[in-house]
């Protein structure tokens, strides 16, 4: 789960009484696939039956990409779309998306990012800014022989995603971003910001900077069950997690095993993932925030010229926290002035490219027919 990293200020949700200040204010050549190798079982056998089906075979290997090592699942062929994955998440997050694309004629692409999965994971938070993963972006596609891509992100992965588009114009032609709203860079870093805003003590990603935050996430067995439940619509919604309000937390015990909305082979592969590698590499995107703000001190205020789509879950308290009542298209699109459109999905929290797969298929597909 992810805050943005520009300095747009933090936007006012109208609580009534609410004493803080105001809120209105990213092993080779791939030619080696082989079907379905190093994926969890249940993902192997779930991509053989789809073969079996008619759909094309997903596949996956590791491949080298600027002298380290990744997990790059691909499926189909023609123009490529890169998806970048979130955290606590994982490539496999993509299967519905990768097979929906693959089956529409296009080629679909999606890695474990770094610090997740079988992917190269370095333990030092500066190892993580958007410059290192922008690298591993473009080394994606530099491995496969793809000139340019569409890429799609949800969460980090949508804030890494839009800082490829923002960087590399020439190999990312066109964007998606799933519940993170794209911001341009400011002047002010936005954990600072959000201090100043009077969050320091409230703000869930504040508290994931300390060294060794990671431990309250152990074992992953009671953790990712939970963080899947408490930030979809499943609860009430007076009980989904609020991103500042430490009482509806992401890692209270779920009531499930498997919300009611997920694959219960997907909610055990992502366990496993994080059970071999912990959970370090994917709070080090929190803590590299700050460092990623002034390597990038050339884009103050730069825009995404790319065509764009912005798609968010009404159940989303990470959206409902950046823009109450929805976002103003008019606004978006002062940071990416050819913005499609924002597509607000009913019904659906964070997680909504699994609470909503249909429909976020459909709006992917029409996205990507259209440019």
């Amino acid at each position: 789960m992810f805050s943005l990293s520009s300095a747009s200020p933090p936007i006012d949700r109208g609580d009534p009484g609410a004493s803080a200040p105001s809120r209105r204010q990213w092993l080779r050549d791939a030619a080696a696939f082989g079907l379905t190798a190093g994926l969890a079982p249940a993902f192997a056998a779930a991509a053989s039956a789809k073969a079996a089906t008619g759909s094309r075979p997903l596949k996956s290997a590791m491949i080298e990409i600027n002298g380290h090592m990744f997990r790059v699942l691909e499926q189909g062929s023609g123009p490529a779309v890169l998806f970048c994955h979130a955290f606590p998440d994982t490539a496999a997050t993509w299967r519905s998306r990768m097979a929906a694309v693959a089956n529409a004629g296009y080629r679909a692409v999606a890695l474990d990012m770094r610090g997740f999965g079988d992917s190269y994971a370095p333990g030092e938070a500066g190892l993580y800014t958007s410059l290192h993963i922008v690298g591993d972006l473009v080394g994606v596609l530099d491995a496969l022989q793809i000139p340019t891509a569409v890429i799609v992100g949800h969460d980090w992965g949508a804030d890494q995603a839009q800082r490829a588009a923002l960087l590399r114009p020439d190999r990312f032609r066109a964007l998606v971003s799933l519940s993170i709203p794209f911001a341009p860079r400011g002047d002010i870093n936005y954990w600072d910001l959000l201090r100043t805003q009077g969050f320091g003590e409230r703000y869930y990603a504040l508290s994931l900077l300390r060294e060794g935050s990671e431990r309250q996430f152990e074992p992953a067995s009671r953790s990712i069950p939970s963080i899947f439940y408490w930030l979809s619509a499943s609860p009430a919604p007076a009980t989904r997690w609020d991103p500042v309000d430490p009482r509806r937390n992401m890692l209270r015990a779920s009531p499930v095993a498997v919300p009611d909305w997920a694959d219960s082979d997907y909610v055990q592969h992502t366990i496993r993932a994080f059970e071999k590698t912990g959970f370090r590499g994917g709070l080090n995107y929190y803590r590299a925030l700050p460092q990623t703000f002034d390597l990038t001190s050339a884009f103050r205020n730069a825009v995404i010229s790319q065509p764009s789509l912005y798609i968010w879950g009404e159940a989303d308290g990470l959206c409902q926290f950046f823009h109450p009542g929805g976002p103003s298209l008019d606004d978006l699109r002062k940071g990416q002035p050819a913005l499609v459109g924002e597509i607000r999905i009913e019904n659906a929290g964070h997680w909504l490219q699994h609470e909503a797969a249909e429909r976020v298929n459909m709006e992917l597909l029409k996205f990507l027919n259209a440019i």
